[in-house]
């Protein structure tokens, strides 16, 4: 079977990943160019290399007894690695991890991403939040905790003497604050499409950056919000509610879990919940773990 694709077609084909073995078109009589229409590559009549099929090409993109052969590329699955781990990240300072992670490509998600999502806050604090996956603003912004959840978050921390915006010293941006600092991260450093949960594998990815991000900013304590944060630092898939009111450990440091702040807004009566938790924190970070 054959079909003749003149050089700008070809050319279309290449780009969309569509390998045709094909001799070099013979060029046409006048009389057999009149008779039989321009054969059009369609992108719709393709397998294309991502893997998803076309609709069902029409009689105007066909012609009687012509055909194309093609070769493509295996689909790719969500939270398939892109490219290999980075070496060494357990070495990085702060610079190198955080350009690091901007560049990550070892799952899926990184197809989607408007960009990471690293951390925020005081690298010297002696507290460190740990959340989840970030969501569709958190994804827009770069930084973790924003939009209603993350004024809770804000107004939490404030209520024991806390804020993102505070630098080691104790002042905040404006000057003046009377509020220590904190530091604030997620598990996951990309937003799953669709702010889905985030897969196994995908924070697997994702535990080198975070497990780095710990041993630089040396917290005394750790606040784990949310049922992934959780599960990922505790390596356990045992719900929240019967997790809090202990002490875990995460690589020697102690970790408090609580609700996230979404869950919280949803679920007005557990906020004293959460204020319990806080309350174990600080007595945790008070007597040095």
């Amino acid at each position: 079977m054959s079909m003749n694709l003149d050089a700008r077609q070809r050319a279309m084909l290449a780009e969309m990943g569509v390998r045709v073995w094909l001799p070099e078109p013979v060029p046409a009589t006048p009389e057999r160019s009149a008779a039989v229409p321009e054969t059009i590559a369609s992108k719709d009549a393709l397998t294309l290399g991502n893997g998803e099929k076309g609709q069902k090409s029409t009689p105007r993109d066909r012609q009687p007894g012509a055909g194309v052969a093609v070769v493509t590329r295996a689909p790719v699955a969500p939270g398939t690695a892109r490219a290999p781990q980075p070496a060494g990240i357990d070495g990085m300072d702060w610079t190198a991890l955080r350009d690091t992670v901007a560049g990550c490509q070892a799952c899926g998600l990184c197809q989607g991403r408007t960009q990471t999502v690293f951390g925020v806050g005081d690298t010297a604090a002696e507290w460190m939040v740990v959340g989840e996956a970030p969501g569709e603003q958190e994804d827009l912004q770069g930084e973790p905790f924003v939009g209603p959840s993350g004024q809770l978050l804000d107004n939490m921390l404030k209520a024991i003497g806390l804020s993102r915006l505070a630098d080691a010293s104790g002042e905040g941006a404006n000057g003046g604050s009377a509020l220590r600092g904190v530091y604030i991260a997620n598990v996951v450093k990309c937003r799953p499409p669709g702010n889905r949960n985030p897969h196994p594998d995908e924070v697997a990815k994702c535990d080198p950056y975070l497990a780095r991000q710990v041993a630089l900013v040396r917290p005394k304590i750790i606040l784990a919000m949310g049922r992934f944060a959780v599960q990922s630092l505790l390596q356990t898939t045992e719900p929240i509610g019967k997790l809090r009111g202990q002490v875990h450990r995460y690589h020697g440091v102690p970790v408090i879990v609580t609700y996230h702040p979404a869950y919280l807004l949803r679920n007005l009566p557990e906020k004293a919940k959460a204020w319990a938790d806080l309350c174990l924190a600080m007595d945790v970070a008070e007597r040095g773990g």
